[in-house]
């Protein structure tokens, strides 16, 4: 049986109140959420630090400038490691011969480990002091540590190297000019060009004996 006219009215207007009553709900839903996500981004965020951002334990010590750390050297410094100071300051010469010496000396299966080489002169006092305590007197020191403004480590005209390079440059050091300078520190060498075509000088018995020391 066909419908009614006043039955398609209501029908229709059934329908109109269904799909209103889900639009309002719908839109309802989305002024929850964006109240949700306003309140969120009015709200103070915590002072959160970069994931980089150092502790506050070390914050005093970046706001100064870097500075050399007493210029020691780690341990397994080789003479090719120049982004240690120690090694990079040293004289472009002795630095040269160094490396000359430590690639021949790998062939040996001998690696050139650098237990010391320049210093700042704060280094070198305060290796001073130390060794003046370790002694007992600063006479007895001197055989050891020079004063800063007498030290070939703090001008970067010597090095201390360690075991096995020392063993192989007591016999090889003169042909490319390293030599040992003093009787009591076999891992101490300095440049003597010279030693190339004459062979090293005579060793002092230790740093008080050195006529540089007594200027």
């Amino acid at each position: 049986m066909p419908y009614s006219e006043p039955a398609r009215t209501t029908i229709y207007r059934t329908r109109a109140r269904i799909r209103w009553t889900r639009v309002a709900g719908l839109l309802g839903v989305i002024a929850a959420i964006a109240a949700a996500l306003g309140y969120q981004a009015s709200r103070p965020s915590p002072a959160t630090p970069p994931v980089d951002a150092p502790s506050s334990e070390y914050r005093g010590l970046l706001s100064e400038p870097r500075r050399e750390v007493d210029s020691a050297i780690p341990d397994g410094t080789t003479v090719f490691d120049d982004d240690v100071a120690g090694v990079a300051n040293l004289d472009p010469a002795l630095l040269g011969a160094l490396r000359r010496a430590a690639t021949d000396a790998a062939v040996d299966g001998v690696e050139f480990y650098v237990d010391s080489g320049w210093r700042s002169p704060e280094y070198q006092e305060q290796l001073l002091q130390e060794a003046v305590s370790k002694y007992g007197s600063a006479a007895e020191a001197a055989r050891w540590v020079a004063a800063p403004n007498k030290s070939a480590h703090v001008s970067g005209d010597a090095v201390d190297v360690g075991r096995d390079a020392t063993a192989w440059l007591s016999e090889h050091g003169a042909e490319y000019g390293l030599c040992q300078i003093y009787g009591n520190e076999p891992w101490h060498y300095e440049l003597r060009s010279d030693a190339v075509t004459r062979g090293c000088p005579g060793m002092y018995a230790d740093p008080t004996h050195d006529p540089r020391m007594q200027q």
